[in-house]
């Protein structure tokens, strides 16, 4: 569901983020059904996260097997915590994916807007993939939370903060859907669409959602005592609802 060793030098806390992450797990599972399966497939999951997603994959293959894999220590934890040994849970960067054997079928959510270098991403997923089998995937697109990043500029161009991000090179790669496309073939995929989707959404916690996921980043960056006044300021700008303006970027591709 997330988490990326070459994405940013954050840290993510498994355990927070599976108590706040119902919004996307409720992306995920979207994203889920639109896998096919016949229940005895080998699977894999890129970007399990605390092993949400990965739990209702294990129940659709009642005679197969899932493998899952994500960058981040405290999200394997949390993953191999909540499953045990009904998945085969690695710690493992995407970037530098190799399996014994090809799966054949790689589902992924929320993952790949964290990864700077899609076209290599995409040569890993497909050489992980046997002939035919589908990759089925969604993350941040072109578009993604653009208002609620504008509104944190906002807070950041302003002391105390402004200093703290000279240079501050933001860590996500949301792309568009005919790039993507285009990248997924040159990667030898033998068919690709992608689109791109509105979802907006309103997390149950916004304060620990957006400091933990979405602003995640910004509030690392910061000295532990700008961290909560930073959040008091950008919920100040968003105003109540928060809302999460998000745009997905939806794949399925055949290899």
């Amino acid at each position: 569901m997330i988490a990326y060793a070459r994405m940013s030098a954050r840290t993510w806390d498994g355990q927070s983020y599976d108590r706040i992450s119902g919004t996307m797990e409720a992306l995920g599972l979207e994203v889920l059904e639109r896998l096919e399966l016949d229940g005895d497939e080998t699977v894999l999951d890129a970007g399990c996260g605390s092993g949400r997603i990965t739990s209702a994959l294990v129940e659709r293959l009642p005679r197969g097997s899932v493998i899952a894999i994500d960058a981040s220590p405290s999200m394997v934890d949390a993953a191999r915590e909540r499953l045990g040994p009904a998945a085969d849970i690695r710690l493992l960067d995407l970037l530098e994916l190799e399996l014994d054997d090809p799966v054949d079928a790689i589902l992924s959510t929320a993952t790949f807007h964290w990864i700077a270098d899609h076209e290599r991403l995409f040569r890993r997923l497909r050489a992980a993939l046997r002939s035919g089998g589908r990759l089925v995937a969604q993350c941040g697109g072109e578009g993604n939370i653009d208002r609620l990043r504008g509104e944190a500029r906002e807070v950041l161009a302003h002391e105390p903060y402004a200093r703290h991000f000279a240079g501050f090179q933001p860590p996500w790669n949301y792309a568009g859907a005919q790039i993507t496309e285009e990248r997924l073939l040159a990667a030898g995929f033998s068919a690709a669409e992608c689109w791109l989707t509105p979802a907006p959404r309103t997390p149950e916690h916004p304060r620990e959602f957006l400091s933990t996921i979405v602003l995640g980043p910004h509030f690392q960056h910061l000295p532990e005592g700008l961290r909560e006044p930073f959040m008091d300021d950008v919920l100040h700008r968003l105003g109540t609802p928060v809302v999460v303006d998000y745009v997905r970027l939806n794949i399925d591709a055949t290899a």
